[in-house]
């Protein structure tokens, strides 16, 4: 493993070379104490800050901000005070080295020289997160190269001059000095400490310095590293905590179809399911002692934004959609000369691969900060981006909303319940059962729109093109002349079509391999001659009870078969014993009942080759459709299916199924 740690050693000075406000460094100063094990610490911060910042350092994990009026130098563009705002966060290494001498009882020093004409550096530095591959030593050589054709300004050399006089007083008095430093300064300061150097001229003391508690709303705009990650890295800071649990409940501010049981989920604050997502990716981020891994960090903050954005909307992240999301984000990310992207990156990417509602989700956890509170023992400041850094991205969410109008929330609130534990049982004294007539309409429309899909397939595989002759065929193939325009000819395309129609449709949500998500499995009968016979596996019936009699499941698969009360019970048919899911045993069974050549699977992905042959001995041709082509919210809305015990139920199904 590469060792991440790396120390510049001059007399009893170990220095600890820094990026300010970068997580990364924050946790090498962990590193650092552990193995220097120092008896003084000395951070590049000036004396005249030393109460306020110690002050704030004890705060943590709340953030503070400290302010003072700075006067730069007069002129004709620039002649008022301004005020400077130094942010005190847990990611900080500065504050991160303050914090553990003052837990400890270990001498903390402020070495670095108060002055207020300091220019403003904008660096171009490398990812940080490049520690965790190539370690410190390596970062830090290659910066020295990069650095090295730069002049210091007049007043970077005064601070290094007056941080070197202090550390010589220091290495006088300790046997192992913790220096923590910026590495712009650190190899100029090396070489200073050893030459004797005069005590600085400069301020001796501010009395304009001021001590805030930043605003929650600031928290989640302002802070140098995004806030889900300095909440993760304050979590990772003592033992790791327990995995949380929570037990059916969900961020939906609305009750969804299938969570109607006993009343719907349980609602609990928003504010503990955040928080219990950080505890969750805090554990999940890597072991005790190595640095923390900023992509996981990433990649387990997009899994819980899933998570939630499944409980609000109903609508789960698609493999296709989580792949597009990280190469899209690592294509951004790279091109800003970065290694892993931003939060601004992310976001943008949340909203421009999946969809506003998303991004929002996303917007939310990764802003969130737990221990910010607006109530404190301070003052409390809103700071915007402009005031700290001097600038911000602007990104826009439009979330879809539900209507208002039409069914309303309180008359959806309205519905029929129990007057009694037990009524609704009453209602199941009718041994026999039936569907709902509105759901068979629906999904025999559906399975109609699937077998004319499934044509234009076979007539675009049999389809060909040809250079233009004497006849135009079907039509000019645009596509193939535009390919082609280098020949200065015409192609023209020749629609063939399919022999044989198609028969039989199956439908897989989920292949549900354990055979513990969907456990029933049913066969029934069209009614009359415009319905198919369907098999097909759910959820148990008796889980969710929505009537008198009335049952709600959800679909893990379906087969439609037509014409009608042709087919018998697939699930007891020794024939299809040599199945290993129940996907197949409908797909073995669509193809022996097919009057067509030609038998439409859709699924998540095709059936294993063996079916080929099975349906070629057959005389038969699976079509294969991608679930992932078709559309999600129509897909949702067909999972869903009512089981009534007896024909008379039809009557009053009305008013407990939406």
């Amino acid at each position: 493993m590469t060792q991440q740690l790396y120390l510049e050693k001059f007399a009893s000075i170990k220095a600890l070379p820094i990026l300010h406000y970068k997580m990364e460094f924050a946790q090498l100063v962990r590193m650092a104490f552990q193995q220097v094990k120092p008896d003084a610490v000395a951070i590049e911060l000036p004396p005249t800050l030393a109460d306020t910042f110690t002050r704030a350092v004890r705060r943590l994990p709340q953030i503070s901000v400290i302010s003072y009026q700075i006067q730069p130098k007069r002129t004709s563009h620039q002649s008022e005070d301004k005020t400077t705002f130094l942010l005190i966060e847990p990611a900080d290494p500065l504050a991160e080295a303050a914090r553990l001498a003052l837990a400890q009882n270990i001498p903390l020093h402020f070495v670095d020289v108060d002055t207020d004409s300091y220019p403003a550096h904008n660096e171009p530095l490398p990812d940080t997160y490049s520690i965790c591959r190539i370690g410190l030593a390596d970062y830090y050589r290659e910066y020295l190269k990069q650095s090295s054709v730069q002049v210091p300004s007049l007043e970077d050399k005064r601070r290094e001059q007056g941080m070197a006089f202090r550390l010589q007083r220091l290495s006088r008095s300790y046997k192992s000095v913790l220096y923590v430093c910026g590495m712009a300064h650190l190899e100029r300061v090396k070489l200073l400490f050893d030459t004797q150097q005069a005590e600085p001229l400069e301020r001796i003391r501010r009395d304009d310095i001021s001590l805030w508690n930043l605003h929650p709303d600031s928290c989640r705009e302002i802070l140098a590293e995004f806030p889900f990650l300095s909440a993760v890295y304050e979590r990772r800071r003592g033992p790791l905590p327990e995995e949380p649990v929570e037990k059916g409940a969900g961020l939906r501010k609305s009750f969804h179809a299938l969570e109607l049981i006993q009343g719907g989920k349980q609602e609990i604050p928003e504010e503990k399911i955040l928080a219990n997502a950080i505890l969750r990716t805090a554990r999940h981020v890597g072991r005790e002692g190595l640095l923390i891994d900023r992509q996981r960090v990433i990649y387990r903050l997009f899994c819980e934004a899933a998570n939630q954005y499944r409980q609000e909307t109903g609508d789960s992240i698609h493999i296709w959609q989580k792949r597009a999301f990280f190469k899209f984000s690592r294509n951004y990310a790279l091109q800003r000369n970065r290694l892993l992207p931003d939060l601004f990156q992310l976001l943008a990417t949340a909203r421009g691969c999946i969809d506003d509602n998303f991004a929002y989700a996303f917007c939310r956890l990764a802003t969130f900060y737990p221990w910010q509170s607006e109530s404190s023992d301070l003052p409390t400041i809103t700071l915007s981006p402009e005031e700290v850094w001097g600038g911000s991205r602007q990104l826009r969410f439009r979330p879809r909303q539900k209507r208002n109008k039409s069914i309303s929330q309180m008359g959806f609130l309205k519905r029929k319940r129990e007057k009694h534990p037990g009524e609704w049982l009453e209602g199941f004294d009718d041994p026999s059962i039936c569907s709902y007539p509105e759901e068979d309409i629906a999904i025999e429309n559906y399975g109609r729109f699937l077998k004319r899909k499934a044509n234009m397939q076979l007539s675009e595989e049999m389809s060909r093109s040809e250079k233009f002759t004497t006849s135009l065929l079907d039509g000019i193939d645009m596509r193939e002349t535009l390919r082609n325009i280098h020949e200065g000819t015409v192609y023209v395309r020749e629609q063939q079509r399919a022999k044989g129609g198609v028969g039989c449709l199956v439908v897989i949500f989920d292949e549900d391999r354990r055979k513990e998500r969907f456990p029933y499995c049913m066969t029934w009968l069209g009614e009359h001659d415009q319905e198919s016979d369907m098999a097909f596996y759910a959820t148990e019936p008796a889980e969710n009870i929505v009537g008198p009699g009335i049952c709600r499941c959800e679909y893990g698969g379906f087969l439609l078969s037509y014409p009608p009360r042709r087919m018998f019970d697939v699930w007891r048919d020794p024939d299809y014993y040599s199945a290993s899911t129940r996907s197949e045993v409908l797909l073995m069974a669509a193809l022996d009942y097919s009057p067509e050549k030609h038998v439409v699977y859709v699924a998540a992905k095709p059936p294993r080759s063996i079916f080929k042959q099975i349906a070629a001995r057959r005389e038969r041709k699976i079509v294969y459709i991608p679930i992932g082509s078709l559309s999600p919210q129509k897909l949702k809305q067909l999972r869903i299916l009512h089981i009534l015990s007896g024909r008379d139920k039809r009557a009053i199904a009305k008013d407990y199924i939406w």
